[in-house]
């Protein structure tokens, strides 16, 4: 059976840039949005031809769409209108679908959100980064915590229960007992789903470059440790837990039943498509898949066209039997269940997981996985170095 495919869908528009973030994304003149609008309309319907030209599999079916940023609420209804217009014309998006919004508090319009809940939106992702506005504020974050107490109700009010809210632990002038404020006021908000970030910091960020070359702009010296940063990610973690908010992956804990439908494809290696600056895609091709993504240039991104697209568009990347295998380990070991050792052996065979026997077991001795009969999984302290597992997993299995 074809598994159906997930959509994201970049919006690189923002009111003010966050002084951390080296994403594709920005602040463009508001004119420059209907003409981007216009592109990701025309790349979602050459998205067929783009998928025969990587000889990959499109679904004809998709379950879930994710509009990602940037702040894509700064689209008008509209221009929603069009792009899911669109989405229809190409796709089968069934009537369940899980339709997800990247949104800055205060930065949806009531217009706005009535034509995305009349469109089928059923899931919000706030950027709420911290409930204490002294650190959204030194970070270029436009908004306060009473913005965001009055968003998540107006959200609820117009039928939208599936919410979640990002916060991030280690901005400027954080301390254990303001970031212990920012968890307990996302429980008090009863918002099912929270993603929580250690705040990582670009070299090229305006952030980033502060931190290397000094300065007080952007506030630099007022980041905590990185040690700092993850005492309070493991109190966070505890304490979600304590308010049966279960972390289901790294990142992110959901009461049950309210897990990320879109963000579990790319965990558990599903196809998506990606449309718009930057984007990233997906699709499987027999018992391979392959991997392309968007320019992450603005200029070059609206000059292309899918009859005529630059050369360097059409690059893709193969993912092989033993790429495949290492993802499906690395991407599967994020997830608080784990990797099934059946799963595995079903898809890869027996010898290329005997092959990476001895460094899981040297993994397990060090105290940052759990082995079972049938699975494995990343222990409590594991998960607090994933990036450390994962590097040591990868050189074994290129050995």
């Amino acid at each position: 059976m074809t598994i159906p495919a997930g959509v994201y869908i970049s919006v690189p528009f923002c009111k003010a840039k966050c002084t951390f973030c080296n994403f594709a994304s920005g602040v463009f003149a508001s004119e420059r949005m209907q003409g981007y609008v216009d592109r990701v309309c025309h790349e979602i319907e050459g998205a067929r031809a783009m998928a025969a030209r990587t000889d990959a599999e499109m679904p004809g079916q998709v379950d879930t769409v994710y509009f990602g940023g940037g702040t894509p609420s700064l689209l008008g209804a509209s221009q929603f209108r069009r792009i899911f217009g669109a989405l229809r014309r190409e796709f089968d998006l069934i009537a369940d679908a899980e339709i997800t919004l990247e949104c800055a508090p205060g930065q949806l319009a009531d217009e706005t959100l009535n034509e995305l809940v009349e469109q089928g939106m059923n899931r919000i992702s706030f950027g709420v980064q911290s409930f204490v506005d002294r650190e959204t504020a030194a970070v270029g974050r436009l908004h306060t915590r009473l913005q965001c107490e009055a968003e998540i109700a107006r959200l609820r009010a117009a039928g939208v229960a599936e919410i979640n809210l990002d916060l991030i632990a280690g901005l400027p002038y954080q301390s254990r007992e303001s970031w212990e404020f920012s968890v307990e006021q996302a429980i008090a908000s009863a918002a099912p789903h929270v993603s929580v970030y250690m705040l990582e910091i670009d070299e090229e960020s305006r952030l980033g470059k502060e931190m290397l070359a000094g300065g007080e702009r952007y506030h630099a010296a007022a980041v905590p440790s990185e040690d700092e940063s993850a005492d309070w990610y493991q109190m966070a973690c505890e304490r979600f837990d304590a308010a049966g908010l279960r972390q289901y992956e790294l990142s992110n804990f959901a009461r049950m039943g309210h897990e990320s439908r879109h963000n579990l494809k790319y965990w558990q290696r599903q196809p998506y498509m990606g449309f718009g600056l930057d984007a990233h895609s997906m699709l499987l091709r027999g018992t391979e898949a392959v991997r392309f993504a968007n320019t992450d240039e603005m200029d070059a991104y609206l000059g292309e066209t899918i009859q005529r697209i630059p050369k360097t568009s059409l690059e893709f990347d193969i993912v092989g039997r033993e790429q495949a295998f290492e993802e499906s380990l690395f991407l599967g070991l994020r997830l608080n269940r784990g990797v099934r050792f059946d799963a595995l052996r079903s898809e890869f065979g027996e010898a290329i997981l005997q092959d990476v026997m001895p460094a899981l077991l040297e993994v397990r001795e060090a105290g940052l996985l759990e082995m079972e009969s049938d699975r494995m999984r990343l222990t409590a302290r594991g998960r607090m170095v994933s990036n450390e597992v994962f590097s040591r997993l990868l050189i074994a299995s290129a050995a």
